[in-house]
């Protein structure tokens, strides 16, 4: 048995047909596993059409989220610091 390939607008069609008919009955019909499907909606709700353009994997999602974790918390650490040294500088200015 060959592995079937789905087009990003079938995934987008099945998920879409899910939501109406029921998940069950859908799976069914195109002969989808759950879990193959509970895949493409998750990488649809977190990345919308584009998850399934650029053969995004589940690993690869998870060290997207992770790497745009660590952007936001460099991002406040630089904010912090570029306070930290406002206040210095009004601070030496006012000693002056």
């Amino acid at each position: 048995m060959s592995k079937r390939k789905f087009t990003t607008e079938d995934k987008l069609q099945i998920i879409k047909e899910a939501s109406e008919k029921g998940v069950k009955v859908t799976l069914e019909k195109y002969d989808v596993y759950p879990a193959t499907y509970y895949a493409w909606r998750k990488k649809f709700s977190e990345m919308g059409e584009d998850g399934f353009r650029h053969g995004v994997t589940v690993k690869r999602l998870r060290e997207i989220k992770s790497l745009e974790k660590e952007n936001r918390s460099l991002k406040e650490l630089v904010a912090e610091q570029q306070l930290q040294i406002k206040a210095l500088k009004e601070a030496r200015v006012k000693k002056s």
